[in-house]
């Protein structure tokens, strides 16, 4: 007659291969979650951006980011992803033709439009 075997005892190493395996299945999870909320947050981000360029800026710079002004106005294509500090000042403050947007647009709004804009820009 057969009889059923015992499970082996854990051991400290055993148990201790067990935990850091959940660790990282754990922070792994985390990670992932992470990712996805960022990645749903800069979707709506840039469909904001896009809401609030529509409202503000395409007059100017053109429907969908398609500057057609013939150079009256910047491409906003054309700015670089470590140009956000030079965006922030010129939507602020204004520049040449371009009226200041400071206490029109919320900084949150200004965030939204460099998104948009990003979002917009093969890299």
């Amino acid at each position: 007659m057969d009889r059923a075997r015992a499970a082996p005892p854990l051991t400290i190493g055993a148990g201790t291969n067990m935990l850091k395996v959940c660790v990282r299945a754990a922070v792994t999870l985390a990670l992932v979650g992470l990712l996805f909320t960022y990645r749903v947050r800069a979707e709506e981000a840039a469909a904001e951006g896009e809401r609030i360029y529509e409202d503000y800026c395409a007059t100017c710079h053109g429907e969908q980011l398609q500057n057609n002004s013939n150079g009256l106005t910047f491409d906003l294509r054309r700015l670089k992803s470590d140009e956000y500090p030079r965006f922030v000042n010129s939507v602020s403050n204004g520049k040449n033709k371009m009226p200041p947007w400071k206490g029109v647009l919320t900084e949150t709004q200004i965030k939204d439009l460099w998104a948009y804009i990003r979002a917009s820009v093969s890299p």
